[in-house]
């Protein structure tokens, strides 16, 4: 929902009325039912007079905002009872109308709708609970309502996407937070629900305002392609349309130019230059029956050559989200790649509109291929079982970031059947996709006829078989849930643990809990801890402290997880001394330690942020951590704050200086980024060897544009001397730049 400011001054000469009435001539096309357009004339006056005074960021009446997300979901075609909860959907959370009368007037359907999208702003959390479990309970209870009515999440998304439509008028972190949440959540369920034009429109206004710098890059490319691109694009489909009629009488084309998030990707996240990029430009060709997509492919590979490895078959293999189309790359004479996208009418449709095809065309929800639309909505089901496994409503959030992402892979069993797994899968996700008992009694694993270990991540088009044991009481090893990727097989790990092993995930909970406790120097008698203990059971709503060990033991609940709560809780209950004798400052210069003085504390544990990295002859400052004694960054670090003096805790900010008389050696990582060449490593060692330098790691790896990249870890005294090395290996040949 967007964020309420009533001191903003009104944008003058918005007429609310027009602009609903604009809307209401939209909806009398698609619903002449007079009940219905009365009950969408009641909302909208029940939304106006409980949104009186209320204005948005923009300075825009409030009730502008409903209205925008009602009119998206008419474009959709959406019922009436969606347009009512998209006018109403945020009274109960911003005014004063409760629930209990919206459902009084307008009726439990509609007040389930709302309730749906609205946020859980009646919980009470601590000042400790993170932004992170907050947001996964609001996505939980967002499943929870979309699994009993699918509508809910397309009004949701309408509304994000009005939101990010006007998201410039609120503060910069609050455009990047909203962005994020939107790349990482909104637009990934758009995808698996198939609504391609949210998914797009959402990626591509995230990326906006999470990298501008690459957003307006690639806009200027694109820019500099348009006119270009268009004719390019003319030409193509006036030849493709000249001759795929001779066979097919009734098809129809049209062509597009790749999203900005789209290119985005494959440029920084798969290191690519635009040029690279082989389907920039794609034409669509829409027919009427199966047989004219497989007709027009031939046509096309025989007008233009295909680009091997780039034909995909989404008709014969569906993609989760009912997803159907023939996709090839080609390359005509003028030497420039273009994709071609075939499919029926019916295809397009879904592809366009995903679930909200069901109301928009009244089409019969199967994909043909016998999945029908209940099938297609199992993840919801799966998702929310896995919380309620784990108990932590942010498995939610981490099971659409691992599972829901646009990127997925198609395997094979031996007997033929196509089962689709998130990118990044290994052999243990593939064996719990097929089925939970198959997981459980694997014991080894075959690619293409080959023995592969577990953690092989398998690859799109490979046959797959999973070999089992008959053993009774066979199960997983605990070992896996650091080789899963995917949600469902971590949960359905875990569950397994849970029902079979009580005694021994006992045990091995409290192992990890001392574990825990030693590393974070968190140190209590027998009878302090058998207390917190309980105390930390009890917060985790478990009814005896063996509970709490288990759930630990068998993986439902993360200890790691749990630390920033339980170092508050020790230092506040156990150790207040800490803090105070830490925060105790004097005026002299203190004994170093690690090479650092901290101002006012003598013998404290130093520890160097890694998020920096700072060396002898960098501007430094000091955090007083909780347990980990003081934490060095450099001046110049992203985590220090601009103004401390403002920031949260400024007592905990220390001054710290290098100690010029030290000898101590730190370590520095430099990456080298260079051309392949024989020798080249070797030629790069042999320079920091010259310069008598201990290299203490090095790692290689090779980029897509035929380069290499050297990571070399270095002991050095300082800054300087750094700079030296630098120096000496930028002269070696082949090398194009050198970072630290």
């Amino acid at each position: 929902m967007s964020e309420i400011k009533t001191d903003k001054t009104p944008v003058e000469d918005v007429d609310v009325d027009a602009l609903y009435a604009k809307l209401l001539e939209k909806i009398k096309k698609v619903h002449q039912s007079e009940n219905e357009i009365n009950i969408i004339n009641k909302a909208f006056e029940v939304a106006k007079k409980q949104h009186g005074g209320q204005l948005r960021r923009s300075g825009e009446p409030y009730i502008i905002h409903p209205i925008a997300v009602a009119d998206i979901l008419v474009d959709f075609g959406m019922d009436y009872q969606s347009i009512v909860a998209a006018l109403l959907h945020d009274v109960v959370e911003d005014t004063d109308y409760t629930l209990d009368e919206l459902k009084s007037e307008f009726g439990g359907e509609i007040a389930v709708l709302v309730d749906g999208v609205t946020k859980l702003g009646h919980l009470q959390y601590s000042e400790r609970d993170s932004r992170e479990e907050m947001q996964a309970e609001n996505i939980s209870k967002m499943l929870l309502a979309m699994s009993k009515d699918i509508r809910v999440i397309v009004i949701k998304l309408a509304d994000r996407l009005h939101n990010m439509r006007t998201l410039e008028y609120v503060a910069p972190q609050k455009q990047r937070d909203k962005a994020l949440e939107t790349l990482e959540i909104f637009a990934p369920i758009s995808h698996r629900l198939g609504i391609r034009s949210f998914k797009e429109e959402l990626e591509d206004r995230a990326i906006r305002f999470l990298d501008p710098v690459a957003y307006a890059g690639i806009e200027e490319q694109l820019h500099k392609f348009n006119a270009s691109g268009n004719e390019f694009l003319n030409s193509i489909k006036k030849r493709i349309l000249e001759r795929v009629r001779e066979t097919v009488p009734n098809a129809a084309i049209s062509g597009r130019i790749k999203s900005v998030h789209g290119i985005y990707r494959k440029m920084y996240m798969q290191n690519k230059q635009f040029s690279e990029i082989y389907d920039i430009y794609a034409v669509r060709i829409i027919v009427d029956t199966i047989g004219d997509c497989y007709n027009c492919l031939g046509i096309i590979h025989d007008m233009f050559s295909p680009l091997p490895g780039r034909f995909k078959d989404y008709i014969s293999t569906p993609k989760p989200n009912r997803y159907q189309s023939l996709h090839t790359t080609v390359v005509g004479k003028d030497a420039i790649p273009f994709e071609v996208q075939i499919r029926t009418w019916d295809m397009h449709r879904t592809a366009e509109f995903g679930i909200a095809a069901h109301w928009k065309y009244k089409i019969g929800m199967t994909n043909g291929k016998g999945q029908s639309f209940n099938d297609g909505l199992n993840w919801i089901k799966e998702m929310l079982e896995v919380q309620e496994e784990s108990g932590d409503a942010r498995e939610i959030v981490s099971s659409i970031k691992t599972d829901l992402v646009p990127e997925e892979v198609l395997v094979f069993t031996p007997k033929g059947d196509v089962i689709n797994v998130p990118q990044g899968s290994t052999i243990i996700d593939f064996a719990y996709a097929i089925h939970t008992a198959v997981g459980h009694k694997m014991m080894g694993a075959k690619v293409d006829g080959r023995i592969v270990p577990l953690d092989y991540v398998v690859k799109t088009g490979e046959i797959v078989e999973i070999l089992t044991s008959s053993q009774p009481g066979k199960g997983p090893s605990r070992d896996w849930l650091n080789i899963a990727k995917s949600s469902k097989a971590k949960s359905r790990i875990r569950s397994w643990f849970k029902n079979e092993k009580r005694d021994e995930n006992i045990a091995e909970g409290k192992a990890e809990i001392e574990r825990e406790f030693r590393r974070n120097y968190i140190r209590l008698t027998e009878e302090e801890y058998e207390t917190f203990v309980k105390k930390l059971a009890a917060r985790q709503h478990m009814d005896s402290v063996e509970d709490f060990y288990a759930a630990i033991g068998y993986g439902g609940l993360s200890v790691s997880k749990q630390m920033p709560y339980i170092k508050d809780e020790y230092h506040k209950n156990y150790d207040k001394s800490h803090i105070e004798e830490i925060s105790a400052k004097q005026p002299v210069k203190r004994k170093s330690k690690d090479g650092i003085i901290v101002d006012g504390i003598d013998n404290c544990l130093i520890k160097f942020s890694r998020c920096c990295n700072p060396l002898p002859g960098d501007k430094v400052i000091g955090f007083i951590t909780r347990g980990h004694g003081v934490s060095v960054h450099k001046a110049d670090c992203v985590n220090v704050p601009a103004d401390i003096a403002h920031c949260a805790e400024p007592e905990r900010w220390v001054k710290v200086h290098w100690d010029t008389a030290t000898t101590d050696k730190y370590s520095a990582t430099i990456t080298v980024t260079c051309l392949k060449r024989i020798g080249l490593i070797a030629d790069v060692s042999q320079q920091i060897s010259n310069m008598k330098v201990n290299i203490a790691g090095l790692a290689t790896h090779d980029t897509k544009d035929g380069r290499c990249i050297i990571e070399v870890t270095v002991q050095v005294e300082g800054i300087e001397h750094l700079k030296s090395i630098v120096a000496k290996i930028e002269k070696v040949q082949g090398v194009i730049n050198v970072e630290r």
